[in-house]
């Protein structure tokens, strides 16, 4: 049997036609999709900040609608094509059962994420300490989040863990507790080292009256003392007022010839004819 020239002619051109036309409406669709998604995303950020949504939740809500958009332009893209949508999507569901066993760890941090965000035990900007790393919250993203360090290194905390660990927040509340703890002789008088604390509390503004100052003896050795100095103040003034009222009581305790402990020990020498022994 003889091909008819014309006829498979006429098929290859009818094909190149049909399907040519709809991958060329499919490569259409996927160009203005990106520029459509593009928009979106840029949309919904300035409409999410113009709104006050919080730092923290914006990075996640964008990611998640970036996800849902481009899912929505492939099913479109292959819809064009002509795939048939049902074998599609089984395809699809599929290939998300063996992916969401494959990375269970990262379900597991995505669920964290979401848990972090609804129950927000911390914000963005907040200084937190978890999993033994501390840090200030750069972002909060969908699988993990990102702490920057006082000596600028970056700390990447997957969220699954995160979300079940202890977390200490030192930014919840306005005011601390700064203790300060002061080893002196045991020979000093003790008042006297007391008054000198008080008068460095007294002449620094950033001390807060309310809770009250407290100044206690909380160790007696052998040798020495030490007295513990808890004072408030407002969260910024912690460490620079924990710093300034250490140089400013050295300077104090010197100045008021207040002594620093000094161990001392006896070592006893045996002689060999037998005499007492001797203190060295």
């Amino acid at each position: 049997m003889m091909l008819d020239i014309d006829s498979i002619r006429e098929m290859v051109v009818n094909f190149a036609v049909l399907y040519g036309i709809k991958l060329l409406v499919a490569f259409v669709i996927l160009i203005l999709g990106t520029w459509v998604i593009k928009r979106l995303n840029n949309l919904i950020q300035n409409l999410m900040l113009r709104k006050g949504v919080d730092d923290s939740l914006r990075p996640f809500l964008g990611s998640i609608l970036n996800v849902t958009l481009w899912v929505l332009l492939i099913v479109l893209v292959v819809a064009q094509l002509g795939m048939e949508m049902t074998s599609f999507i089984a395809v699809l569901g599929s290939a998300g059962l063996a992916i969401g066993l494959a990375l269970q760890g990262s379900l597991s941090n995505f669920a964290g994420g979401v848990l972090i965000l609804t129950i927000k035990p911390f914000r963005v900007g907040d200084y937190i300490e978890a999993q033994g790393q501390g840090g200030t919250v750069h972002l909060i993203n969908i699988f993990n989040t990102v702490l920057k360090t006082a000596d600028n290194k970056t700390i990447y905390l997957p969220n699954g863990p995160l979300a079940s660990t202890v977390v200490t927040n030192y930014s919840v509340e306005a005011t601390r507790r700064v203790e300060l703890l002061f080893t002196v002789s045991v020979h000093n008088d003790i008042g006297k080292v007391r008054q000198l604390i008080q008068e460095l509390i007294n002449q620094d503004e950033r001390v807060l009256q309310e809770p009250a100052p407290a100044i206690v003896v909380t160790n007696f050795a052998e040798h020495s003392i030490t007295i513990s100095t808890r004072i408030w103040c407002n969260r910024p003034d912690y460490w620079p007022l924990f710093w300034d009222m250490n140089e400013r009581a050295k300077a104090a305790f010197e100045q008021h010839n207040i002594a620093m402990p000094v161990p001392k020990r006896e070592v006893l020498s045996h002689s060999a004819n037998g005499q007492a022994p001797a203190a060295v």
